[in-house]
């Protein structure tokens, strides 16, 4: 079985490859910025024409995932026109692409779609309402996907892990300022559903085996405060939770707005495969023993010096 993922030198990309390597034939797809990985790299700019059809030709995968994104929500507010490219016109390409051959096909989302207004979860069947340029064209991306290819899975996420140059995720922020005796703030009153990358990776491939279809919310089940969440990665590293400080995300600076309210309900997707999803406890152990066994110095020699 050949798995093909866009995107894999992101966070999601790196650490699903080195998830699933051990089972699956992966090949990922990246613009130069890997070396020496232990899985086959094509190197291509995804957004040049016939680029699509050239590495599912070269690739001939079964499954394709797209992690390829253009995520940073203040760059995408500064050059709309790029994050439409990535966000919206490449997943509808791939989309078209894999249903033309068959190829089983999932899509990477974002919980941003929902504008944060609502008090409680948001389930599948409430209506988002995008705040920026991310949000809107990751939106957009949702509706291509599932346009073209109405056997796509498209997966709504919040994840966090180790990446490639250690500083792509909240957790690596906070162990990062932690670790160095810095200071930082954490929101109060940002909530969201955090889940460890590499559980993000194993649920998708058991959606894949199991043939679902359509939208799901594949976060956490458990929704904490950002303040909450660099507070139990200081307590789970042993590191002085003080150092972090209560802040309001209204006082943030932010060039892109920011939604308060990302609790989104994983009821569905729990349903669909008979088991619950991971708890935050047994993710962030996890987290934990990656740091204690060298996982993030591995991930991190595959990156081009």
């Amino acid at each position: 079985m050949k798995l093909l993922l866009t995107g894999v030198s992101g966070l999601l990309g790196i650490n699903f490859a080195q998830e699933m390597m051990g089972d699956y034939e992966i090949v990922g797809v990246d613009r130069g910025k890997l070396l020496h990985t232990p899985f086959k790299v094509l190197k291509q700019d995804l957004l040049e024409t016939n680029a699509v059809e050239k590495i599912l030709e070269t690739a001939r995968p079964n499954w394709v995932v797209n992690c390829a994104a253009l995520a940073d929500l203040d760059i995408c507010e500064n050059d709309p026109d790029l994050a439409k490219k990535l966000n919206t016109d490449l997943p509808r390409r791939l989309a078209r692409a894999c249903k033309m051959q068959d190829i089983s096909f999932v899509h990477i989302s974002t919980d941003a779609v929902f504008d944060g207004a609502k008090d409680g979860y948001y389930s599948e069947e409430d209506s988002p309402n995008p705040q920026g340029v991310y949000a809107r064209t990751k939106l957009d991306g949702e509706w291509a996907t599932l346009t073209e290819n109405a056997n796509a899975i498209v997966a709504r996420v919040n994840f966090y892990g180790w990446s490639l140059n250690g500083r792509r995720s909240l957790a690596e922020f906070f162990f990062n300022n932690l670790t160095n005796n810095k200071s930082m703030s954490g929101f109060t009153d940002v909530i969201f559903c955090p889940m460890l990358v590499n559980h993000t990776a194993r649920t998708l491939v058991k959606m894949l085996k199991r043939g679902l279809k359509g939208l799901y919310h594949l976060v956490g089940p458990q929704a904490m405060s950002k303040y909450q969440f660099g507070v139990e990665i200081a307590r789970r590293f042993h590191l002085r939770e003080s150092d972090i400080t209560p802040k309001s995300v209204n006082f943030s600076g932010f060039v892109a707005k920011r939604s308060n309210n990302l609790w989104l309900s994983t009821r569905k997707l729990s349903a669909d495969l008979g088991e619950d999803l991971p708890n935050f406890s047994t993710g962030l152990d996890e987290f934990y023993a990656q740091h204690q066994q060298g996982y993030p110095q591995k991930i991190r020699s595959y990156q081009q010096p």
